[in-house]
């Protein structure tokens, strides 16, 4: 921050600077100089004390911190006098927790201990702590709150909303009214051009918050939608909810042309198939439907599911084969559109598999992977990957609705390589197991998906380079109490769910599979003992396996090509795939 001595020296030159002149038109004294002057020296001084102040910011690169705050597994250093000082919350929150083991003891807190309600991410959090320390509001980083869609303007879609609410919620709890304030005018912005449904975080915000003004002007904007009551309940306060059904009926009474007549039992038997699904009670289901008129369809089930429930139940529910897979509830929302909206990949891609219509639009014009895209930051979707972190389910969700709009429908059907057309189940099975096997370990998250649809449990293993890494399972053991038609059976049954991952992996991650395909053909008979022969051949089959990277980035790159040339951004996973293969190499 500078010597004393320093400091001193520049306010004298600066206020001497200010004050000599009086030829300006200031009426100046001896004992302090003009007003403004005065005022122009605080405002130096305090700009000089925020430029200090800021180099003590976790990002300056020097930790003189005194206390740990942990945000989304990061630890973030802060110092306890400057962050009390202008924070009331922290302020009673260190006066409790007085005296520590050792100098270099610091007390430790997560984000989750801190915030009685709401959410704050990293980024949020840095921002709120720049404003403590500097007085100053820095611009919010881009790849936290905006999304990916390249034609949103980013003014009122879900990234910027959540942002804006992540740093109210932080305002409020840790009480600057200053920042409450102006986050408070920030979302009142968001209202009239935000999508209702991403109203609902706003709205929710202001009620924990207890800005009335922000909750009232939420209320009226729902009120007046067309958003369902089962979406209030589950996803409001209750008393908020209740609200706005109570608006509702003033508003149908005051309009009598519109009163529509609700058939209370139809609503009652409606509500029991979805408290059914809410405890994950297929077969209630299944006896609701016999006992009543109702169906999935008249009760949009499908749709309750997506939204709310675990994806194992929306695949059940997809299994009984009575509900419409492309229909579209009262506000125009298919339940593909719904299941953009939660960004769960497997319940997309068993949506896709049962015949979603990936180019149903909703009345505004949104396709699924629009909506998805609107949800997404770029943080999200850029993110790196590696042995520790896969994929994220944005990014998925993503990938697999682009790559269906630009899929040939005929070529999902396409039969397997001629290698697995052979009269040997066991070579079959063999094949399967080691090409789903090698998926796992170039590509896992997406190999993870294209077997939980398919619900295929652990492969068996590769012989060569996994087992002997303690995976189980031996192809050629043989039950001698079993027949050769219970073998024959049991064997087709493992065919065909690996055959199923497959050809999901073949649909949905065509560039994975590519590289599969020609790994298979070209390079399985000699790596497929990756640790037999002499030290030269299995330094040469080593060094053939990490020269692998190379073909994934010509594959990732020829797709992402593809993607541009007909109009859709691409994923910017191949770099990130690369370095997984290349980390997995080195450790073999």
């Amino acid at each position: 921050m500078g010597s004393p001595a320093e400091q001193s020296s520049s306010i004298s030159l600066t206020s001497s600077s200010l004050v000599s002149n009086g030829s300006d038109g200031y009426n100046t004294n001896a004992s302090g100089g003009t007003s403004e002057a005065r005022s122009a020296l605080q405002m130096i001084s305090l700009s000089k004390l925020s430029s200090n102040l800021e180099q003590l910011l976790p990002e300056a690169g020097c930790d003189y911190s005194d206390a740990e705050i942990e945000v989304e597994g990061i630890s973030i250093g802060i110092h306890r006098c400057i962050v009390a000082a202008r924070s009331k919350f922290f302020h009673d929150l260190f006066r409790k927790e007085k005296g520590y083991g050792s100098k270099d003891d610091k007390p430790k807190y997560t984000m989750e201990e801190l915030l009685p309600y709401g959410k704050v991410r990293y980024e949020a959090f840095l921002i709120f702590l720049g404003y403590l320390y500097t007085g100053k509001l820095k611009p919010f980083p881009v790849e936290a709150s905006t999304c990916v869609d390249a034609m949103c303007a980013h003014d009122a879609c879900r990234p910027a909303i959540d942002f804006a609410v992540e740093l109210m919620y932080a305002s409020s709890i840790f009480q600057i009214p200053e920042l409450v304030s102006l986050f408070q005018r920030r979302l009142l912005n968001f209202i009239g051009k935000a999508f209702v449904e991403d109203v609902i975080p706003i709205l929710v915000a202001a009620y924990y918050c207890q800005s009335n003004q922000l909750l009232s002007q939420c209320i009226d904007r729902v009120s007046r939608s067309d958003i369902e009551s089962i979406s209030l309940e589950k996803e409001i306060p209750c008393e908020i909810a209740e609200n706005i059904k109570s608006c509702r009926l003033k508003s149908d009474a005051g309009e009598k042309d519109n009163v529509v007549l609700v058939d209370h039992l139809h609503e009652k038997r409606i509500r029991r198939i979805h408290k059914a699904l809410d405890s994950d009670d297929i077969e209630l289901v299944r006896l609701l439907l016999t006992e009543s008129d109702v169906t999935l369809d008249e009760a949009y089930a499908l749709h309750y599911a997506v939204a709310y429930c675990d994806p194992k139940i929306v695949s059940e529910l997809l299994g009984l084969s009575l509900a419409d897979v492309n229909l579209q509830n009262a506000r125009g929302y298919s339940v593909l559109h719904i299941a953009a909206m939660r960004k769960e990949p497997s319940i997309i891609v068993s949506l896709l598999t049962k015949g979603a219509c990936v180019s149903e639009t909703t009345l505004d014009g949104r396709t699924a992977v629009s909506i998805c895209r609107r949800l997404t930051r770029p943080k999200d979707y850029h993110a790196k990957i590696n042995l520790e972190r896969e994929s994220s389910k944005d990014k998925i969700c993503i990938d697999v609705l682009e790559r269906e709009m630009l899929r040939n429908p005929v070529a999902g059907d396409a039969s397997f390589s001629s290698l697995i057309l052979t009269d040997d189940l066991q070579m079959r099975l063999l094949y399967l197991e080691n090409r789903v096997a090698f998926a796992r370990l170039f590509f896992p998250a997406e190999a993870k998906l294209a077997m939980e649809i398919a619900n295929a449990e652990t492969t068996s293993g590769f012989a060569g380079l996994l087992a002997s890494r303690g995976s189980s399972g031996n192809l050629r053991e043989v039950d001698l109490n079993e027949t050769p038609l219970v073998q024959n059976k049991r064997l087709l049954s493992r065919i065909d769910v690996l055959s199923k991952t497959v050809e999901l992996g073949r649909r949905y991650f065509p560039h994975c599979s590519q590289v599969l395909d020609k790994f298979m053909e070209d390079d399985l008979p000699d790596l497929f003992y990756l640790e037999k022969g002499s030290v030269d051949e299995q330094k040469a089959k080593k060094q053939r396996f990490v020269e692998l990277k190379g073909e994934v980035q010509k594959a990732f790159s020829k797709d992402k090509a593809e993607l541009h040339r007909c109009g859709l951004s691409s994923s910017s996973s191949s770099s990130s795939l690369i370095e997984g293969v290349n980390c997995k190499a080195r450790k073999l």
